[in-house]
């Protein structure tokens, strides 16, 4: 886990993940020091300016995806993807808990070949650890495009905090990011 302290410059970074949900998401990646944007979207698919009903009924191949525009000077690349192999199931194909069908497989888009090389060394090496009892599944594919959601989908567990889905599925999420990467959480972030 790499939290770096130095500000000098202000240079920032994309990251494109797709790990099921994406208001589970982009409610445990906002939620990263250096992260300074995550955006609920749709990529990896065959239709421009895809909606929720279309990638919902399986129609153009697309997963629910985050956009993450980070600090690389604050939180690493490397940092960003040990949270995304933590806090979802790499192991099962187009399924994360309830939420079944092909929007919600798993997904690391690389931006360039940098990206590339350190999202297969990061999977190479979860699957040596043991960490999970199944094989990886999730892909490691070329970024193409994204498609930013519907505006009631962005910052919807901060919209829907006491909704039942953000209750049994988001929280229990927030809960494991603040207590195994708490020194990655924003201070204001931080759940008791």
């Amino acid at each position: 886990m790499q939290l770096k302290d130095n500000k000098s410059a202000q240079k920032v970074s994309m990251a494109t993940l797709a790990g099921g949900c994406f208001w589970c998401t982009e409610a445990v990646f906002k939620r990263l020091k250096g992260v300074e944007k995550v955006i609920s979207g749709y990529a990896g698919g065959k239709v421009n300016n895809a909606t929720y009903l279309q990638v919902s009924i399986g129609e153009t191949g697309h997963a629910e995806a985050i956009q993450i525009t980070f600090d690389p000077l604050v939180i690493s690349y490397e940092t960003l993807l040990e949270v995304f192999w933590k806090l979802h199931d790499p192991t099962t194909v187009n399924r994360q808990g309830a939420d079944v069908g092909n929007e919600y497989r798993s997904i690391i888009f690389y931006h360039n070949k940098i990206q590339q090389q350190i999202a297969e060394k990061s999977k190479e090496n979860l699957e040596k650890s043991g960490f999970y009892d199944s094989s990886i599944v999730t892909q490691i594919i070329p970024f193409r495009e994204f498609f930013p959601a519907e505006d009631y989908h962005q910052d919807y567990y901060e919209k829907n905090a006491g909704a039942f889905y953000c209750k049994v599925v988001i929280d229990p999420k927030i809960a494991k990011l603040t207590k195994e990467y708490g020194d990655l959480v924003k201070s204001e972030e931080k759940v008791v």
